[in-house]
């Protein structure tokens, strides 16, 4: 009898553990999102809790396009550190392709893209994706264009957001990235 009380409890208190570590997930990565291009879907929380997280629109199609090689860089550099860029293109510009595929064969093919590429989502107005209504609300700022960013902390709040003019190389951005990783 007594084992099976042991064992009881210790179920108790794991499952209790875990609905604590899911409850102490940041609002921002409560959503499951399908990867570009494919039909696998990440559970955000599992795969991004705990880390520095840089949110960006993106599209395949605009003058700023470009720095989707920067921001692979700053992926590069600062993954081992625990810092993610995730990609969400988006045609509320009228700038991104029609098709998934074109969009990720520009990504990897053109710019050597490997930090994580979601869905194309929209990312302002009435049909703006509950990620980005969420973004814009902690952040008090919508996507004014593509390449909008925002840097999460790893206890979930927004640092900042960065219009697209802030290239991924502008020091003060690196700066604040780097104060968040050490947060």
């Amino acid at each position: 009898m007594k084992k099976v009380i042991s064992l009881f409890l210790s179920m108790a208190l794991m499952a209790g553990s875990q609905m604590s570590m899911a409850s102490e997930c940041p609002d921002l990565l409560k959503f499951a999102k399908r990867k570009l291009n494919s039909q696998e879907v990440v559970n955000m929380c599992e795969a991004y809790q705990g880390k520095t997280v840089l949110f960006v629109n993106t599209a395949s199609k605009c003058g700023f396009t470009p720095q989707f090689e920067g921001l692979e860089a700053l992926y590069t550099k600062y993954k081992d550190d625990g810092f993610v860029v995730l990609g969400f293109p988006s045609n509320d510009f009228n700038q991104e392709f029609g098709s998934e595929k074109e969009t990720a064969e520009l990504c990897e093919l053109t710019y050597g893209v490997n930090f994580p590429m979601f869905e194309s989502v929209s990312v302002r107005g009435d049909n703006a994706d509950p990620l980005y209504v969420m973004l814009a609300n902690k952040s008090g700022t919508a996507p004014k264009w593509n390449f909008y960013k925002y840097l999460m902390d790893k206890n979930g709040d927004i640092v900042e957001s960065y219009s697209a003019f802030t290239k991924p190389d502008d020091k003060d951005f690196v700066a604040d990235i780097k104060t968040a990783l050490a947060l």
